[in-house]
């Protein structure tokens, strides 16, 4: 599928971006992974699929300048399914349709390596999140007592239908080019916001 130009890119994560992860994870999460958790994922874990989220990066001085990143997400494959282990945005980053674009590339990449399902857990508190994850299909199957220690919380467990029935196909295409067009609308103003 093409897309438009965006002032964005995602690209799988490097052990370089750890450092970065964590910082975005540590001002999104009150639970975050540990730096050597990241590390073990990208070395040892052949399950694991990881991308990281920057704003393109912008010329100064005739040179190009790495941004910061933004935010990141990951599943494993597990035969013929994904499981979306994060998707965080950093919050000064939030309301743009990044964590959207984040999840679509997420389920992009997981149907090409022959996915069929996505599966989640997700706080039953995170009104954002499972407003994200209803809209991309995800129905509540099972719930995780007490999964979250920071706060005992539940966790929902969430599942997709087939990704590759024709109508959830036809689905996922109009709501990615529907957010591409919104993405591309995103101004070098806002990109020179956040500090």
């Amino acid at each position: 599928m093409s897309q438009p130009s965006l002032p964005f890119r995602i690209e799988p994560m490097t052990l370089a971006d750890i450092p970065e992860v964590v910082v975005v994870e540590q001002a999104s999460y009150s639970m975050t992974w540990p730096a050597k958790a990241y590390d073990h994922e990208l070395r040892k874990n052949d399950l694991a699929h990881y991308f990281v989220l920057r704003a393109a990066p912008q010329p100064t001085n005739h040179q190009l300048k790495q941004p910061p990143l933004i935010g990141l997400g990951g599943f494993w494959l597990m035969i013929d399914e994904i499981h979306v282990s994060t998707i965080a945005i950093h919050p000064d980053w939030r309301g743009l349709g990044l964590g959207e674009w984040m999840l679509i590339k997420l389920l992009e990449e997981g149907g090409a390596l022959g996915a069929e399902v996505a599966t989640l857990e997700v706080r039953p508190s995170n009104r954002a999140a499972r407003s994200l994850y209803e809209k991309y299909g995800f129905l509540e199957v099972g719930r995780r007592r007490n999964y979250y220690i920071d706060n005992g919380e539940d966790a929902l467990i969430l599942t997709t239908p087939s990704l590759s029935l024709p109508d959830y196909q036809t689905m996922f295409r109009q709501r990615r080019a529907a957010l591409f067009r919104r993405l591309a609308r995103v101004t070098l103003d806002k990109l020179a916001q956040p500090d």
